[in-house]
């Protein structure tokens, strides 16, 4: 069993207020339909969970094993697939670059799960299994092209949009971000109009990146900018109408 996990841009990127440690967003979210890596279960005999992948982190602190341990809770029919099942992960999409890869990941693995598992878990229920793993789940759970994301990341709403032709640009940097929704917090942070946000939630992305910049659709670059000096653009050779993803370090455009 095979299937794709692909990457995702933020069209735009909001903060607009705060719930304890967390920031409230108004965000596009994008999938990139030319950026995936793959998940697959492989038969074989395993005396405990098996994860193969190019990863920066651990097993236990994978996000896909975080869902095994979740989805295992809800049936032994899960732990017991994986008695005779490995995940492997063909890894294209950077780490540490705004893309959502681990959520990705982690969202693909879910649904696999629920359909070769028969656990006949809603498409709400497994966002919100996942949200509890990481923010940007539920988006990649509902398999949506577009969508717009509020709230922490649990709220996902379609939005209905021609398809986007996106390049994907990651310099070699490895965003920490923590560290960036720290800087921002403590140096940019200001509340947001809810008019000003409200009418992009509204706007094809192709109309929001015609009249934004890098500097004003994103809320995060100043601050990753400020910690990783490598994020400057003009570091590299792309197109002048370039945007950033997230909490980086992952520049896009749009090619016409």
């Amino acid at each position: 069993m095979t299937k794709r996990s692909y990457a995702k841009v933020n069209i735009f990127l909001k903060i607009v207020g705060k719930r304890g440690d967390y920031h409230e967003i108004a965000s596009r979210f994008v999938r990139v339909k030319n950026l995936f890596d793959t998940v697959s279960f492989e038969k074989g005999l395993f005396t405990k969970f098996t994860l193969e992948g190019d990863f920066g982190c651990r097993t236990k602190q994978n996000t896909i094993y975080k869902a095994y341990l979740e989805l295992s809770k809800i049936s032994d029919i899960v732990s017991e697939y994986f008695t005779t099942h490995k995940v492997v992960v063909d890894k294209n999409i950077p780490e540490f670059a705004g893309l959502g890869g681990g959520s990705s990941n982690c969202a693909t693995f879910m649904i696999m799960v629920n359909d070769v598992c028969s656990l006949g878990l809603s498409k709400d229920r497994l966002a919100q299994i996942g949200s509890c793993i990481g923010a940007d789940v539920p988006f990649f759970i509902y398999e949506y092209d577009s969508a717009n994301v509020t709230g922490i990341g649990e709220i996902v709403n379609f939005f209905d949009e021609k398809p986007l032709s996106i390049t994907v640009f990651t310099p070699d940097v490895k965003c920490d971000t923590g560290k960036i929704f720290r800087e921002f917090r403590k140096n940019f942070y200001e509340e947001k109009a809810c008019s000003n946000v409200n009418m992009l939630l509204q706007m094809q992305s192709c109309d929001i990146l015609a009249d934004m910049n890098i500097l004003s659709a994103n809320d995060l670059y100043c601050s990753a900018l400020k910690i990783y000096k490598e994020l400057n653009p003009l570091n590299y050779n792309l197109p002048t109408d370039i945007f950033f993803s997230g909490s980086g370090s992952s520049f896009f455009y749009i090619t016409r």
